[in-house]
């Protein structure tokens, strides 16, 4: 039986995009690279090969879930490497909580559940949408995008925001119980009912692991990080940005994908002792 859990976030976290990889050696030196996504016949997203190897490993000594922001369709074009071809995560959560994947399908009663706190605790989404459609501007606001119906998010020009836009939109989501995340060039609007650590919870509480361990880079990523028994952040991103840490959690200098081996590598170590100490 395993021992352990580990929960990761996904982009810029365990897999990059092009954009994220921040590749700062010459080309000769380059890591070999993996890809665990496609979409319309184009590879998207990235893995270092060592930390597919390392992933692999890990999938076979701990109970390995998947967590992000994705929704369920965006999340399924990854294909991350496991023990096995066409290994699937026994657990999954997508849509920062709103859905838990058990063996790459829904779980009703957490939808249900996940429902109800929405319907109590936070101003209604078509609120939150119009606003975002106001104060918006086309000229620096590429999509406007709503999620499994859950939440919204914008593709925006970062360097195009204007001084104080963020902190406004901040302060009217608190007052409605909402949280904003900006990651990349994209701004998240999510009810704070919806969260990464709830569904973490949930999972440990079905599997009965000892051990948790958790990784992410983003605002949205704290309450994952502050969760598990142990948490790693990598050298870029919001909580990077913003000087966020705490005791339980390690703040890696490693930026891009680089970042991303270094947290599977220091994981798998960990599991290790683990589960020495537990034999």
């Amino acid at each position: 039986m395993k021992q352990s859990l580990v929960a990761s976030d996904l982009d810029r976290t365990l897999i990059y995009s092009n954009r994220a990889l921040a590749l700062d050696v010459p080309d000769r030196l380059a890591p070999r690279l993996l890809s665990v996504e496609v979409h319309d016949g184009k590879a998207l997203s990235f893995m270092t090969e060592t930390a597919a190897e390392l992933l692999a490993d890990l999938a076979r000594l701990a109970h390995v879930v998947p967590v992000t922001t994705r929704t369920r369709s965006q999340y399924e074009r990854v294909n991350l490497p496991g023990p096995s071809a066409g290994w699937i995560p026994p657990y999954a959560v997508c849509a920062n909580g709103g859905h838990l994947l058990v063996d790459g399908v829904p779980d009703r009663d957490w939808q249900a559940e996940t429902r109800a706190r929405l319907d109590a605790g936070c101003a209604p989404l078509p609120e939150v949408v119009e606003h975002l459609a106001i104060v918006a501007d086309p000229e620096w606001t590429h999509k406007r995008r709503v999620a499994d119906d859950l939440f919204a998010y914008l593709v925006v020009e970062r360097a195009e925001l204007p001084t104080g836009w963020l902190a406004e939109l901040i302060g009217w989501c608190a007052e409605r119980g909402w949280t904003v995340s900006l990651q990349g060039r994209k701004v998240y609007a999510v009810p704070a009912p919806l969260s990464k650590g709830a569904a973490l919870a949930e999972v440990v509480r079905r599997t009965g692991a000892a051990n948790v361990y958790s990784a992410g880079d983003s605002l949205l990523d704290a309450d994952l990080l502050l969760t598990a028994d142990h948490g790693w952040r990598p050298g870029h991103g919001e909580l990077a940005d913003t000087g966020w840490t705490a005791p339980t959690v390690t703040a890696l200098t490693e930026i891009g994908v680089a970042a991303g081996e270094e947290i599977v590598r220091q994981i798998l170590e960990r599991v290790r002792t683990a589960a020495t100490v537990t034999v």
